[in-house]
């Protein structure tokens, strides 16, 4: 960790257990109760209270994960390569910490007194920007792709496994934090490919209206398979509680 700096990386191990977080109880809710949320939906739920410690904490790791995995791609410290395939990967992570900072911004919000709305509403909101300009349903079409492509390697490493390698080799071994990861992304990849062909659909039918984040993907599904997900989402929800202590954080 030379060169890394101790409280950064303590801060990213703390986004990591947000993520966790925000995965748990978004699965604990849609099994608990059949509420559908996403990341922004749980940001405003955790909004009173002794939440608001929990928030502040939250936006912390949200932004210091967010930058990680944005300095993460950009140095490919994780060695992906920088072939095909890595590229995609690493362009996935840099979405990823986009999309954590992002979160995290909303989280200090929250946290600050402000507000905002679900991501299914930033959704809508972003195509319809989108919309608004010249080549907007191509832009659709290409966050589709992006989707698409981000829901194919969630799959991938349901399949393959090869999230271990990232884990220090206490947790690589055990067998019960395998099947959680492999559950966790797997269900992750199911979301991923319905919010894909929610954007794709916005795009070919120039409507705003049929963009969609996590929240909507979960009740889209059927019951028995919306629940079935929640599940999956809810044990990623705990893996990535065990990579805030196990993950190997490779220095950018």
């Amino acid at each position: 960790m030379a060169g890394y700096g101790r409280g950064f990386a303590a801060a990213t191990r703390i986004g990591f257990a947000a993520r966790g977080i925000m995965y748990g109880l978004i699965g604990w809710l849609a099994l608990r109760s059949g509420r559908t949320e996403d990341g922004a939906g749980i940001i405003a739920w955790l909004d009173s209270g002794s939440g608001k410690l929990l928030l502040a904490l939250m936006a912390a790791g949200f932004l210091a994960y967010g930058l990680w995995r944005l300095l993460d791609a950009w140095t490919d410290a994780s060695g992906h390569g920088g072939g095909a395939k890595g590229a995609a990967i690493r362009a996935g992570g840099a979405v990823s910490g986009l999309l954590h900072i992002g979160l995290g911004l909303l989280a200090l919000r929250h946290v600050l007194g402000g507000g905002g709305g679900g991501s299914g509403d930033s959704s809508e909101q972003g195509a319809a920007t989108a919309l608004s300009y010249p080549g907007g349903p191509l832009l659709l079409m290409l966050v589709a792709a992006g989707m698409l492509a981000t829901g194919l390697v969630q799959l991938g490493k349901a399949w393959k496994l090869d999230f271990l390698r990232h884990l220090d080799g206490r947790a690589r071994g055990r067998r019960w934090i395998a099947w959680l990861g492999r559950a966790g992304f797997a269900a992750r990849g199911i979301v991923f490919l319905i919010i894909a062909w929610f954007f794709w659909r916005a795009s070919v039918e120039h409507s705003a209206g049929q963009a969609g984040g996590l929240g909507e993907a979960l009740a889209s599904l059927p019951p028995t398979l919306e629940m079935i997900v929640a599940a999956g989402l809810f044990l990623f929800g705990l893996f990535s509680l065990v990579e805030a202590r196990y993950r190997r954080l490779s220095a950018p």
